[in-house]
Parts: C-alpha cells; structure tokens; sequence
C-alpha cells in the first residue's frame, strides 16, 4: 500500500501559539491568550543556551486556577514545561503521530534551526491526510 508522504510542515500551524515571557504574571499570560485568541503560550528562551518552555491554558486552570493560587502572583516560568518535546519539519506525520502516542502529548512545537516555526497537533495531522 502506498502512503503519500505528508510531513509535519504540511501539517503545522502557525496561529495557535503566541510567544511570551516567563516573568509576565499568568494573569498577563491569560490576557495574551485572550487577545491573539490561542491555546498555547511558547515561553521564549532567556538566551541562546536556554530551552523553550510551554504554557497550555490547561495548565492555568490546572496549575493556578484548581489550586486556588492568584494569577497576578504567579509567573508563567513556574507552571511551564521546560524543555519541551519538539520535532522537526521535515519529519513524516506518522512518525509524529507515533512520537505523541509514545510521550502522552498532544501537540509539539516544529522547531528549526533552533527557533519554532510553528506547532503541530493531532488534529492537523489527521485534517492533512485528506488534502
């Protein structure tokens, strides 16, 4: 049987994340959230040795909201992942889909040459099957 080869970049979007801050407050991070309308928040790198971090708005209501902590009190850098499971552009979405399955994650982040270039769930991966 002939797979067509669909890679991660055909699969990736680049309007379900915004960039942020690890010192801005959650309350900052909602309001950004809120403003570019996305789900996810990339937790930019404090230099060049550094990792990105990820704030999923799941995270807020599990991390600050569920335990009854203030949103002005805490910073994103305290409920991020760090690092983050990211995978190239170039990879086939099977794999991708296999990468996820094998480290219980839902979306990922396509870095290239060290910077995000967009991010990829499962839900992309699926719709491009059918493009």
């Amino acid at each position: 049987m002939n797979h067509k080869l669909v890679k991660v970049k055909d699969a990736m979007t680049t309007n379900n994340y915004q960039f942020a801050d690890g010192m801005m407050t959650v309350a900052e991070g909602i309001k950004l959230a809120k403003q570019h309308n996305v789900s996810a928040l990339i937790i930019n790198k404090r230099n060049e040795h550094d990792e990105y971090g990820l704030v999923m708005l799941a995270d807020i209501a599990k991390e600050v909201l569920a335990k009854d902590r203030s949103p002005d009190r805490v910073n994103l850098y305290e409920i991020m992942a760090k690092p983050l499971l990211s995978v190239p552009p170039n990879m086939d979405v099977r794999y991708c889909a296999r990468f996820f399955e094998r480290f219980s994650i839902h979306l990922a982040p396509v870095v290239e040459n060290n910077e995000v270039i967009g991010m990829v769930d499962y839900i992309n991966m699926v719709f491009s099957q059918t493009e």
